[in-house]
């Protein structure tokens, strides 16, 4: 099963794609199509309004996404697409960079080095020497004294 949120956007976009132009709808591949159609919310109603734009309209983001793979991938010239990628490849990137900065690996391991050094330094262990009572040296010897004849 999908998830709903998926299935309303697959939903949306057969809606939309209702208004493109039939060579356009033609150059996406039947079974994208029939994806859309086989996962869609068959209870969920969308009314698209060919007069505004997407932003103006209720249009979910996920079904947003889609509107924007299926231009890039199908509708786009070479130099739109690549620009597209690019842009797509460069956002990653910073995001990439956001999430090293808030984790900050280097420094988590250099303050895991520290804390330990630090344990280290304040938990010094001595040997204790073990003084074996009085009886027990005297049993011992005797003990040693049998075993060596």
């Amino acid at each position: 099963m999908v998830n709903i949120e998926y299935a309303n956007a697959y939903s949306e976009v057969l809606e939309i794609l209702k208004y493109i132009s039939k060579e356009d709808y033609e150059k996406i591949p039947e079974n994208k199509i029939e994806l859309f159609k086989l996962n869609s919310n068959k209870e969920y109603k969308f009314i698209y309004n060919p007069e505004k734009t997407l932003a103006e309209q209720n249009v979910s983001k996920r079904a947003k996404a889609i509107i924007g793979i299926l231009f890039r991938d199908y509708w786009a010239t070479q130099i739109q697409r690549e620009k597209i990628i690019s842009k797509q490849r460069n956002d990653r990137l910073i995001l990439e960079e956001q999430k090293k900065a808030s984790y900050d690996i280097e420094n988590i391991f250099k303050k895991r080095n520290t804390s330990s050094e630090i344990e280290s330094k304040e938990e010094t262990t001595e040997m204790v020497v073990y003084k074996a009572n009085f009886i027990t040296r005297i049993f011992n010897k005797i003990k040693n004294f049998f075993k060596t004849k």
